[in-house]
C-alpha cells in the first residue's frame, strides 16, 4: 500500500491499552486518566482491523500500550495476530516488568522481537523517572528474553540532568549481552516537552571519545527508522532514533492504531480516523477497507515538531494514549 507521496506503508503500531504499571515522568504521570473499558477496542475488533490492514499491504505489526502486558488476554491476542494470513512479523514493546515469566510462551508463539524500555541502571534514578521500584524485574525480563534467543532491543531516552551520565553504562549492555541498545530522542509530546534530550550527533561525539573505531551497521535490524553502529568486541549494536534532528518522514512506512480505535497517520497531528464507530455501527469489510485506504493516502508529508504550538498542531494526548 502506498500513500500519495509514494511511500510504502507496510507497518502498523497497535496500542492495545492506555494503562501502565509505571508512571514515567515524560510519558504518563499519576494524574493521566485511563480510558473506560467501553472505549477500548475489543481484541476481536483489533484483529478484524489487522486482517483488513493485511489486505491493504500491512505485513508487520508492533504491539504497544501503555504497557501491553497488563491487559488480560494479551498473549492470546499476540498468537492470533501472528496467525493472520498476511502477517509476516509481530513484535512487542514492553517496560519489561511482567516479561520474565512469559518469555517461554512468547517464544512458543514465535514472537519476532521484543523491545524493552529502560532509561537507567540505577535504582534511585529508576524510581525518580518511573515513580516505581521495578528495576530488578525489568533487568530479569531483558536477560530472560535474550537468553531465550528472542531478538531483544533496549530503548533508552536520555534526558539532561537526569540520566545522561549513564550513557556508557547503557551501551555496555550491548557489549556484554546479545541485545541492541537504542537511544531515542525525546518527543515533544505532552509531558515530554518539558525535558531536554539528546540526538544522534551529540551522542556519537560523546561515544567517539571512548570508541573511535566504531563502524556503521549496514544489516537490517528492524522495521523502523533507527540507524545503527557496531563497536568492535560488542555482542550487540547501538542504535539512534532522532525524529526531530534526524527527520526521517520521507521514508516513514508506518501508521498507528490507538487503543480506542483511532487510525493515526503521524504522531504530530491531532487528526486521525475513528474506526471504532464504524466497527460498532455494522460497517462492512469493504466500507472499512475504503476508509482505511483513503486515510493512508492522506498521510501527511512530514511532522512539524520543530514549530511552536502556536504555529502547528500539537498532539493533545499523552504518549501513553497514542502508543508510541
Amino acid at each position: 500500500m502506498k500513500d500519495s507521496k509514494g511511500r510504502t506503508i507496510d507497518y502498523m503500531r497497535i496500542s492495545i491499552t492506555d494503562r501502565c504499571n509505571l508512571r514515567c515522568q515524560y510519558c504518563m504521570p499519576e494524574d493521566v486518566p485511563s480510558m473506560s473499558h467501553e472505549e477500548v477496542l475489543r481484541f476481536e475488533e483489533i484483529l478484524r482491523l489487522c486482517r483488513l490492514a493485511g489486505q491493504l499491504g500491512i505485513r508487520k505489526f508492533k504491539v504497544t500500550g501503555g504497557e501491553p502486558l497488563v491487559r488480560k488476554g494479551a498473549l492470546s491476542f499476540l498468537k492470533d495476530l501472528k496467525a493472520l494470513p498476511f502477517t509476516e512479523q509481530v513484535t512487542l514493546t514492553t517496560n519489561g516488568i511482567l516479561l520474565k515469566d512469559i518469555v517461554p510462551e512468547l517464544k512458543s508463539i514465535g514472537i519476532d522481537g521484543i523491545n524493552v524500555s529502560l532509561d537507567t541502571l540505577r535504582k534511585d534514578t529508576f524510581q525518580q523517572i518511573t515513580r516505581r521500584d521495578y528495576l530488578p524485574q525489568v533487568l530479569d525480563g531483558i536477560f530472560a528474553s535474550q537468553e531465550a534467543g528472542i531478538k531483544t532491543k533496549i530503548n533508552s531516552v536520555l534526558m539532561h540532568g537526569i540520566n545522561d551520565g549513564e550513557f556508557f553504562d547503557l551501551i555496555h549492555l550491548a557489549r556484554d549481552y546479545q541485545v541492541d541498545v537504542r537511544f531515542i530522542e525525546i518527543m515533544p509530546i505532552g509531558y515530554g516537552s518539558k525535558y531536554q534530550g539528546y540526538n544522534r550527533e551529540k551522542l556519537l561525539a560523546l561515544l567517539s571519545e571512548h570508541y573511535p573505531y566504531y563502524t556503521q551497521e549496514l544489516s537490517t535490524r528492524g522495521n523502523g527508522p533507527a540507524s545503527y553502529i557496531h563497536i568492535p568486541g560488542f555482542k550487540g549494536c547501538i542504535g539512534f532514533i532522532d525524529a526531530i534532528h534526524g527527520k526521517f518522514c520521507s521514508s516513514c512506512n508506518r501508521v498507528r492504531l490507538t487503543s480506542d480505535g483511532i487510525l493515526k497517520l503521524c504522531l504530530y497531528y491531532q487528526n486521525g480516523v475513528s474506526l471504532r464507530e464504524l466497527l460498532r455501527s455494522g460497517a462492512s469489510d469493504e466500507e472499512l477497507l475504503s476508509v482505511m485506504q483513503k486515510a493512508v493516502e492522506r498521510k501527511p508529508t512530514e511532522h512539524q515538531f520543530h514549530q511552536s504550538a502556536q504555529e502547528g498542531q500539537p498532539e493533545l494526548r499523552q504518549m501513553s494514549q497514542i502508543g508510541g
